[in-house]
């Protein structure tokens, strides 16, 4: 019998331990599997609190439904009775003292019509005429590997991508858009650039794959996201699922390995999968041929604060979702969610609750990372006085702190990877990295991952036998 760890709790370690068991019974595969999470609870950075009428996410809010393998799960797990979609609106850009709407038919700020680059109120005639260079110039030299920055500003111009792009599509990948490629954000535009000649003719020509049904893009559940962490704890009954229990490092002892656990003993495997962040994966096996392409992987962090109000959230702007602050603005969060807007089960009287982030990337950062919860709450506040005119205390408070846990993509993310993964086929056959640190960052992203790790695993399982 095969003994099969992943380490790590988090949704992809979670989806790897229940594929595993599932493809175990549906390929008759006699094995013996164990997840161990250091944290008391399961569900890394997916945990929901509950505070007077109010649902709050610690780590994730969402999840986009139509990732591959999403809703199958979901259906698999029979909680389909509990799904609800986020509530569509407008959503804005903070800039200048004032909220400007980013038109409806963009995507990630860019334009998917003319009609749409030329209703935008923040961008001057001047760079709307300039964006229509993408209808004439041809792609000749952008790859895959190129900087997604790069390639907007030469076929869209620089000010539509700095006033309306950049602001939301750094904000989704917590980066500098000329640090970020291709690859590992938006491929389809270059997909989209080299077959129809134009990034926005291209977005038009394919608007139904991005607008959908209503508009409905994202999933989370009536009582909140760590329904599917539960979910996926209650059906794996034939794992064990050690918690409280940190792994202190990983041996290789002929064909097999050996974790060592704090104060706990250690456990012999024959597969293990380290579904944990890069840094913490590094310390725990600590080779020196993988802790160069472990120290390539980079990280950067988040602060994330919820106000609950006694306040009807119909005091915000008619239809309006949240914003995301441009750069030089008096208010110091990256974006704000207007969460009671956006996922309704959030607020069971439809009191107003609000999301804020703040980055490492943001200036204020620095000043920020020294402040208490209750410092931190007063910043917030005052943020939301100064965009939307809330005034007051509020009823319901949440600070979470993500230090050095949100992974960040860069140029050469994909190639230390693919060579991190080289590494360890030679050095630790049968050992696999997998979940956010590599493979993406949303959680479909990691399902998917988590997935397809345990394919590999039962294959190779089934062709040794």
């Amino acid at each position: 019998m095969k003994t099969v760890v992943v380490v790590g709790g988090g949704i992809t370690g979670l989806t790897t331990l229940y594929h595993l068991q599932k493809m175990a019974r549906e390929q008759q595969v006699n094995m013996n599997v164990l997840l161990i999470e250091r944290d008391e609870q399961l569900g890394g950075k997916i945990r929901s609190v509950r505070e007077g009428e109010f649902i709050m996410e610690a780590g994730a809010d969402s999840i986009v439904a139509r990732n591959e393998g999403v809703l199958p799960l979901i259906e698999e797990l029979n909680l389909q009775e509990e799904l609800v979609y986020n509530e569509t609106g407008t959503s804005y850009i903070y800039t200048d003292s004032e909220l400007h709407m980013i038109p409806g038919e963009t995507i990630f700020g860019i334009p998917m019509s003319i009609e749409s680059l030329y209703e935008s109120t923040l961008i001057s005639e001047a760079g709307k005429k300039e964006a229509l260079k993408d209808l004439e110039t041809e792609n000749t030299r952008f790859t895959k590997d190129s900087s997604i920055g790069e390639f907007l500003t030469a076929f869209l111009g620089k000010e539509l991508v700095e006033n309306q792009v950049a602001p939301v599509l750094s904000g989704v990948y917590s980066g500098n858009l000329n640090e970020l490629t291709m690859s590992t954000t938006l491929p389809y535009l270059l997909q989209y650039k080299n077959e129809y000649g134009s990034i926005i003719k291209g977005l038009s020509e394919n608007k139904q794959k991005f607008q959908g049904t209503s508009n409905k893009k994202f999933i989370s559940f009536k009582n909140g996201l760590s329904a599917i962490v539960d979910r996926l704890e209650e059906v794996c009954s034939d794992a064990t699922i050690l918690k409280g229990v940190e792994t202190k490092n990983l041996r290789k002892m002929g064909d097999k390995y050996e974790l060592t656990l704090f104060e706990q003993g250690s456990i012999q495997a024959d597969y293990v999968v380290f579904a944990t962040p890069h840094d913490v994966t590094k310390k725990i096996v600590n080779h020196e041929k993988l802790n160069p392409d472990f120290d390539q992987l980079k990280n950067s962090s988040l602060i994330s604060i919820y106000l609950g109000f006694n306040v009807p959230d119909d005091k915000l702007p008619a239809d309006g979702t949240g914003f995301i602050v441009s750069k030089g603005s008096e208010v110091k969060c990256d974006a704000c969610t207007w969460t009671s807007r956006k996922w309704k089960h959030t607020s069971e009287n439809h009191n107003l609750l609000v999301r804020l982030f703040y980055k490492s990337t943001n200036p204020h950062y620095r000043e920020l990372i020294g402040l208490n919860d209750d410092e931190l709450m007063t910043v917030a506040q005052e943020d939301i006085r100064k965009s939307v005119g809330i005034v007051g205390d509020p009823v319901a408070v949440e600070v979470t702190n993500w230090k050095d846990l949100m992974p960040k993509y860069h140029l050469k993310h994909g190639q230390t990877v693919q060579a991190l993964d080289q590494l360890l086929l030679t050095e630790f056959p049968r050992v696999k990295v997998a979940g956010a640190s590599y493979y993406g960052v949303g959680i479909g992203a990691c399902i998917q991952n988590g997935k397809h790790t345990a394919e590999e695993i039962i294959k190779d399982i089934i062709r040794k036998a």
